[in-house]
């Protein structure tokens, strides 16, 4: 948990100091007065002062603050304040923020992808005997380009594709891409057959099984997440592309199937029936394939940018959905469920891969918090970044302004209930902190 506090912090740190940096910035820009820029909240550990700004290190380790002259006083009348610039300056000010939240995100994704890899959309599964495989999709060799006309770049928004648009047996038009041709075609999302719930990679040099269904024939039979198949009803497997083989000349169909694998250095063998099922799904999988960084830094941007719209698109799916009504509070994460989130995130890169896979992994949850910070600091939300623009562009459309005392009044009501919201998220954060 340790770990988890201290990192949490340390990022927590570094996206308010880039968001407050990006007020800060674009305030000097347009001649507006900071009378003191800090990171922390309360009481100041230590500070110095450099021209007409004060620069702060406060006690607690969350928030921070860029303080405008006039920011918070209507009566102000200094050249200098706040409100004594046009509209146009006071919404640059004030969207600089979550702009540098989103820049501080693409930054963060050139890291991640140099170091991690870069998601792409080849396809890496066909089932057997699918409608999928039917029309001709064949892994390794197709790319998915777009899905009922909406642009797939990445697997993951082809996952994302399919959480916003369940499928429900009506038929999809998949375009995909092979050796530079690009080409329509429709596939047919009813399936039925025999299955025994694994997962695995066909390109691997070993029949790894990286996943092992929850209640699959699998599963019942004994099989685990882990092991490596090294035969199948006597016949030799040497790696994921041989058992893939094994299933395209042997199609399921309830006849059991004997499995022979590897489990921490022993031998294991277990049989199992194929269970019959009916289901929606595409008949291919395209989501978890990630390739090393070419070396080439105009790929690396391209990327970069692909990622941050990733995480754009999945923070405003999960906006739609609260706005909606299918996730709640208690699905919502405050500070401790961000750390303990973070905790997880590092213990699991850890194990996987040592501390390098564990930075990713914090790199990937900056990414998102970032992305996150920045959209939600631009909901039209009185006492947010938003709540403020939405002010200012009705000057900007009516030529005149709201009174700064009504506005003062409206931000103030905003934070209030703001921070009542944040209290609620805190209490159910607790409460599934300690499983209940």
């Amino acid at each position: 948990m340790l770990p988890g506090i201290i990192i949490a912090i340390i990022v927590f740190s570094i996206l308010v100091l880039f968001h407050e940096f990006g007020h800060f910035i674009m305030a000097k820009a347009v001649g507006i007065g900071v009378t003191e820029f800090s990171l922390g909240m309360g009481p100041r550990i230590f500070s110095f002062g450099k021209g007409e700004t004060k620069y702060s290190l406060k006690a607690l380790p969350f928030g921070g603050s860029c303080a405008m002259v006039g920011e918070d006083d209507p009566e102000e009348e200094a050249l200098n304040s706040f409100g004594a610039k046009p509209a146009w300056a006071r919404f640059l000010v004030v969207f600089a923020g979550p702009a540098f939240n989103i820049i501080l995100a693409f930054l963060a994704s050139l890291f991640l992808l140099g170091f991690g890899g870069v998601n792409t959309n080849d396809v890496h599964a066909v089932t057997a005997g699918s409608p999928a495989q039917e029309a001709g999709i064949e892994a390794w060799k197709d790319k998915v380009t777009a899905i009922d006309g909406h642009r797939i770049s990445m697997g993951r928004e082809l996952m994302l594709y399919l959480l916003a648009n369940p499928l429900d047996g009506s038929p999809v038009t998949v375009t995909l891409e092979r050796d530079g041709v690009t080409r329509d075609v429709t596939v047919d999302t009813r399936m039925s057959g025999y299955r025994v719930g694994i997962s695995y990679m066909a390109g691997e040099e070993t029949a790894r099984l990286s996943e092992v269904s929850a209640g699959s024939p699998a599963e019942k039979a004994g099989l685990k997440a882990g092991d490596t198949v090294t035969s199948l009803n006597s016949t030799p497997i040497a790696s994921g592309t041989a058992m893939q083989q094994f299933f395209a000349e042997h199609p399921l169909d309830g006849t059991p199937i004997v499995f022979t694998v590897l489990r921490d250095g022993q031998e294991l063998t277990f049989t199992m029936t194929p269970a019959h099922y009916e289901t929606y799904d595409l008949g291919f999988s395209a989501y978890n394939v990630y390739y090393k960084w070419d070396g080439n830094i105009f790929h690396l941007f391209r990327e970069g940018f692909r990622e941050v719209r990733y995480w754009l698109s999945y923070t405003f799916f999960s906006l739609k959905m609260l706005i909606t009504g299918k996730v709640g509070v208690r699905d919502l994460s405050g500070p401790v469920g961000i750390v303990s989130t973070m905790g997880q995130a590092v213990e699991a890169g850890v194990e996987s891969g040592g501390v390098g896979d564990a930075a990713l992994n914090v790199l990937t949850m900056m990414v998102l918090l970032s992305v996150n910070l920045g959209i939600m600091n631009l909901l039209p939300i009185p006492a947010l970044d938003g709540g403020r623009i939405l002010f200012i562009l009705f000057e900007l459309i009516f030529r005149r302004p709201v009174p700064r005392k009504a506005e003062s009044i409206v931000h103030f009501i905003g934070f209030i209930l703001l921070m009542a919201l944040m209290a609620v998220i805190l209490f159910s954060d607790v409460l599934k902190f300690f499983g209940k």
